[in-house]
């Protein structure tokens, strides 16, 4: 944790709502603004009224305890915007197509919302055959391999609330629906540090995904292939799985530049 601030090293006024954001994204669970003053060292009314401030304005949500805070909907939407910055996505695109090229399908990022995984990139694949999945689709957690790579990242308790509470519906009739099934083949994911796709979400689709991870090494987002199974079988698509990893390790080191 970072040093609590000194007396004589006060923070300006200007800066206060930035870092306040700032450590609850490092942080990267739900906090108290107690626990985030501890950092910040800022009088107790204040800390108090920015969070009242950044939950009124939609940058932070409070958590189902009632004390706790997370990032709201307008800081995640942030977080993708900067993702989206073109001087980043020149880069971005650039890895993202010489990976296409070398394995011959679509690729994608997607990031984590609240309801599924959000395809923030894409680049297609040039055979006329294509999954259609646009930038800005949102794709279910239970189902697909970005998702799964995404739960996988989740605490074992959070985990379980989560498939105890979610709507895990079939997509097709490959889709795992029942919470055990699905929390086996998590375990599965966090073991291998890839995740799979096997029509579980659209049928005659195949899917892998690999992590892009922060400094800390927290999931950002994934990084992830699919095809149609007319030309390609998940293992040959996971045949893949190591120019995959090159790539991810490409963008995260870009990202964080």
């Amino acid at each position: 944790m970072a040093e609590k601030p000194s007396s004589d090293q006060a923070i300006p006024t200007n800066l206060r709502l930035l870092l306040l954001l700032e450590e609850v994204a490092r942080v990267g669970v739900p906090v108290t603004p107690t626990a985030v003053n501890e950092v910040l060292g800022l009088p107790k009314p204040t800390i108090h009224r920015l969070f009242h401030r950044l939950e009124e304005e939609g940058f932070l949500q409070r958590d189902i305890d009632g004390r706790s805070y997370s990032s709201g909907h307008r800081l995640r939407q942030l977080s993708v915007h900067i993702l989206s910055s073109t001087r980043l996505r020149t880069v971005r695109m650039a890895i993202l197509k010489s990976l296409t090229v070398d394995i011959g399908e679509t690729c994608n990022l997607a990031t984590p919302d609240r309801d599924g995984m959000v395809y923030v990139d894409r680049v297609e694949t040039q055979w006329p055959l294509r999954i259609q999945l646009p930038i800005g689709t949102t794709v279910p957690f239970h189902c697909t391999a970005s998702g799964k790579m995404y739960l996988s990242s989740l605490p074992p308790r959070h985990l379980t609330a989560y498939l105890s509470n979610a709507s895990l519906d079939a997509q097709t009739p490959d889709t795992l629906t029942d919470p055990d099934a699905i929390a086996r083949e998590i375990e599965k994911v966090r073991q291998n540090d890839f995740s799979t796709d096997n029509g579980e979400f659209m049928a005659e689709m195949v899917a892998v995904a690999v992590p892009i991870r922060d400094d800390l090494g927290r999931l950002m987002s994934t990084l992830s292939v699919h095809a149609p199974t007319q030309r390609i079988s998940l293992d040959e698509l996971k045949g893949h799985l190591d120019r995959l990893r090159r790539a991810a390790d490409d963008l995260s080191q870009m990202m964080l530049r």
